[in-house]
């Protein structure tokens, strides 16, 4: 095999794992929507603005680490998995930001870094407020 050929290959494979990271990301978001949707119980409105308030912070980060990845990577070819409303959501939310963390490597760049970084904080600020409110 060429080197070109080889490195085509690793840039296909690796332009195919953020296309699968960036599906992740966005049915993430959409989890958090089916399940906002859902809401009842004690302290249902609180946590209900709470998710509201984290769905807009996740979708502006996804968006825009989209849009960087296109801009440096080129087209992708994204997938948005199946999503489904959780059961528990501070466990959901917890597993999926483990998940972005193991997923940093493919994105190199500081700034790319950097939305990463927008995208865990807002989950962060999602699981304050959800045990705030238990």
């Amino acid at each position: 095999m060429s080197t070109s050929t080889l490195k085509q290959t690793k840039s296909s494979t690796a332009n195919a794992e953020v296309g699968e990271f960036l599906g992740k990301l966005f049915g993430f978001n959409s989890s958090l929507k089916l399940y906002h949707w859902h809401v009842k119980g004690d302290a249902s409105y609180a946590r209900h603005i709470a998710l509201d308030q984290a769905i807009a912070d996740l979708a502006d980060a996804t968006d825009r680490i989209v849009e960087t990845s296109y801009a440096i990577k080129g087209d992708l070819d994204i997938v948005i998995p199946k999503t489904t409303n959780p059961t528990d959501i501070i466990k959901h939310a917890e597993e999926f930001f483990k998940y972005t963390e193991s997923q940093r490597e493919l994105f190199a760049e500081a700034f790319t870094q950097a939305i990463i970084d927008d995208y865990q904080e807002a989950i962060q600020q999602l699981l304050y407020r959800l045990k705030r409110l238990s």
